[in-house]
């Protein structure tokens, strides 16, 4: 075969472009992102509108279902569903995969734009939003300080927020939390009418007066100026001064008929940390960038804040990298362990280091190259991939071992090197080819899968075919090459100790396979009676095996949600979470976190104001006894007394389900539908019944 004999012929050649490779692939590794799992872009695109104060059935009536019939026609459009409530409509579009989400957001805003002026007039504008696992938080940030909330907020928001934000990686703060300032102007309803203005006169002097505007260019000497009017207001006595009328020729200042004070917005959401208000920093990484490596940037940045701004205490409550880096470093380590192992049983079998070297070549070689085949794709580091890379170990020195006993064959016979080398690779060159194209054609058919079980497994046929094929390419090259410089042959090559255990293993294994092979010929009815009472037992056992989208795993977190009746005050909410924080703090040791978030969503949108969440970050595995389900199932018991709350308790999954589309990772979830609400609402609470009183099922809510 002439590759084979241009490798031999050409050592320094093959050295050089296996180098190559190896600078190439430690580069591309270097550079790749690192993320739980692929790139999925769930087809899903969802539509939100706005309007203030209109109940759910106006809401229903008058935007939701406008859109739905806009959007019904769009082509690739599979489900449509839509929630109303009050003040907010949401309608989500989804599409068949594979659907090209640009041109179908291109679409959605054609068909938006004719029912525009069908739509109340008081209505934003409807917004687009395609779905994307980066857009959910890779960090959660838990601000504290002895500061006035209000000096704390400006704090965040003047010197804190724009050092994140310029972060490489980093697309998004949102901050919540704190206490931001307002000027209050309270108008005394009898000063008004006594002075004989309108509420609305003071509302357009407050306007006009506070403005900056351009006053145009004046020329000076040999200078072109330009002015402008600095109209904004600089303190509350300013504003206190405004006149805003006159009457009897005395001028009327705001201060006559308003009082104007300096404090902060009403309250519309709580952040509390281990027991101690707070300020929440959420941190959302640029799509495709390197999760940990944002994660890490992040956190060093803290601590230099922190040492920078003593008045404030930054610190990481919930941090999504630590269980990423855990999980691929736990692959990382399995794939590891499985080369050293391959190689450990090589050295066995062969009895010979030198032999055993040679082929330990084509493991890490292959591994390399593969990571430059993942660079070029634009895959990730992630469990799928590495995971890949572990499956593809224990086959890649197949090869190798083919070629090299063969050279090594010839060898016996009493060729040279150079000579064994050449015919031993070229004569199995067609056999080794053949058994790798069978093995690569096994993962044919996972790169024609749909959906999102093609996207996850995508990754792992590429990267399992590619390696397999640089594995070939490998014992046909490099393996023929330093078999013809270091394979030499000696009278101790088959005789050290070593290789008289491993013979005298080998035997005996040898020997009891041939008696247990006795046995079987020797007994061929029986033998086969068995098998088939062996293949029955198992085909029964094998319709008990459940089934699952993703494995349950203990990500090291519990949540923990409340929600009350709808319209309960804040105040209300805030001290059904305090008992429910206390209990956490003093019933479990496990945690490492209490992050309470009431009134603003954990993922960055906007929350109800009678329900919120509580983060419960758990210590590490190895210093805690209990696993987060049954962390869970325990917070669950101690909660349950809290009167007039609803309370869903559960350990969290999210790493995983929000990049399956589902960040709630409801795993059961059944649909009332029809035009009357009345009866859906019965059927609503006799379905809750009847779910509650199945064995298994933890939580139900009906909403």
């Amino acid at each position: 075969m002439k590759l084979t004999q241009i490798s031999v012929n050409r050592p320094i050649g093959i050295t050089m472009v296996m180098c190559m490779v190896l600078i190439f692939g430690a580069v591309s590794l270097y550079k790749l992102p690192v993320d739980l799992m692929p790139d999925i872009t769930y087809p899903t695109i969802t539509v939100s509108a706005s309007y203030s104060n209109a109940s759910p059935t106006e809401i229903e009536t008058l935007i939701t279902k406008p859109i739905e019939q806009a959007i019904a026609a769009v082509p690739g459009v599979e489900e449509i569903t839509s929630t109303s409530r009050e003040g907010a409509s949401r309608v989500r579009i989804s599409f068949a995969w594979g659907t090209d989400l640009d041109a179908a957001s291109n679409d959605l805003r054609d068909r938006l734009d004719r029912i525009l002026s069908r739509l109340p007039d008081d209505v934003d504008r409807p917004s687009i939003r395609k779905f994307d696992a980066a857009a959910f938080p890779v960090l959660i940030i838990g601000a504290a300080s002895d500061l006035d909330p209000v000096q704390m907020l400006e704090l965040i928001e003047e010197q804190v927020k724009y050092r994140i934000e310029r972060i490489p990686g980093v697309a998004a703060i949102d901050v919540m939390g704190g206490n931001k300032r307002e000027i209050q102007v309270n108008i005394d309803i009898n000063r008004v009418k006594a002075m004989k203005i309108s509420p609305d006169q003071l509302i357009s002097r407050l306007r006009a007066e506070n403005l900056n505007l351009p006053a145009g260019l004046i020329e000076s000497g040999n200078y072109e100026l330009r002015l402008r009017t600095p109209g904004e207001f600089r303190d509350v006595e300013e504003i206190a001064g405004l006149v805003v009328g006159e009457t009897a020729g005395k001028l009327i200042r705001l201060r006559d008929v308003a009082d104007v004070r300096d404090r902060w917005e009403k309250r519309r959401s709580i952040v509390r940390i281990n027991g101690k208000p707070g300020v929440r920093i959420m941190v959302n990484k640029q799509s495709g960038s390197n999760t940990v490596a944002v994660a890490n940037a992040v956190k060093s940045e803290i601590a230099r804040i922190n040492e920078e701004i003593p008045q404030l205490r930054l610190s990481a409550v919930v941090d999504t990298s630590k269980y990423i880096q855990q999980s691929i470093n736990n692959v990382s380590s399995s794939a590891v362990y499985g080369g050293l192992l391959a190689i450990i049983i090589l050295q066995f079998f062969l009895g010979n280091i030198a032999s055993t070297a040679i082929i330990a070549v084509a493991i890490p070689v292959s591994i390399i190259a593969t990571f430059a085949l993942m660079y070029y794709f634009g895959f990730t580091l992630n469990i799928m991939s590495l995971g890949g890379v572990a499956l593809g170990i224990g086959m890649l020195v197949d090869n190798s071992i083919v070629v090299l006993e063969n050279i090594f064959r010839y060898r016996e016979k009493g060729l040279p090197m150079m000579k064994a080398a050449v015919e031993g690779a070229a004569e199995v060159a067609m056999p080794v080819l053949a058994s790798t194209l069978t093995t690569v054609v096994i993962f044919l058919p996972l790169l024609f899968v749909e959906g999102m079980t093609g996207l996850m497994f995508k990754q792992l046929a590429y990267i399992v075919s590619f390696s397999l094929l640089c594995s070939m390419v490998i014992s046909l090259t490099i393996v023929p090459m330093l078999s013809s410089r270091f394979l030499t042959l000696n009278g101790n090559l088959r005789r050290n100790a070593f290789r008289r255990l491993s013979d005298w293993a080998i035997g005996l294994i040898v020997s009891a396979h041939g008696r247990a092979l006795r046995l079987v010929l020797n007994n061929r009815k029986l033998t086969v009676f068995i098998l088939g009472i062996i293949v029955a037992l198992t085909a029964s056992l094998a319709r008990g095996i459940g089934t699952e989208l993703m494995p349950t795993a203990d990500e090291g977190e519990v949540r923990v949600t409340i929600e009350l009746e709808e319209g309960t005050r804040l105040s209300l909410v805030e001290q059904i979470f305090l008992k429910a924080e206390e209990i956490i703090l003093k019933n479990l040791p496990e945690a490492e976190t209490v992050f309470v978030n009431v009134g603003g969503g954990m993922g960055g949108g906007g929350g109800s104001l009678n329900s919120g969440q509580i983060r419960i970050p758990l210590k590490a595995s190895a210093k805690r006894s209990k696993s987060s389900a049954q962390t869970a199932a325990e917070l669950r018991k101690m909660l349950a007394g809290l009167p007039g709350a609803e309370i869903r308790t559960r350990e969290g999954q999210g790493m995983f389900m929000m990049r399956m589309g589902n960040a709630d990772a409801d795993k059961l979830e059944v649909q009332i539908r029809g035009f009357d609400l009345n009866t859906a609402d019965a059927l609503g609470v006799e379905v809750e019944k009847l779910l509650k009183s199945i064995e298994g099922i933890t939580d139900v809510k009906l909403g």
